[in-house]
């Protein structure tokens, strides 16, 4: 778990983006299965499913419906993570 801001320290969008991957990596290393896995599972490319770890967020929701399956989260779960980083679509 990372350290918590200061009060002061603003969240920027790419600091969100890198979040939601970082979370979503999270997830499918503690449910045991590797990126080329979750892919599959979800309809991607391998190339996708990492570059959402590296920190893009899908705009499309069944998109996002199939990788929270993958992830053997709810979609409600999974768009609750898109909505606390929604600015990171603002750029």
């Amino acid at each position: 778990m990372s350290p918590a801001l200061p009060p002061s320290a603003p969240v920027l969008p790419q600091s969100r983006r890198r979040l939601f991957g970082a979370m979503v990596q999270d997830r499918r290393r503690m449910i045991g299965r590797t990126a080329e896995q979750a892919a599959w599972l979800a309809g991607m490319e391998a190339s996708e499913w990492l570059a959402v770890e590296a920190g893009y967020i899908p705009a499309d929701p069944a998109r996002l419906r199939s990788m929270a399956a993958a992830l053997e989260i709810r979609f409600d779960q999974m768009a609750l993570l898109v909505y606390l980083c929604q600015e990171a679509w603002q750029l």
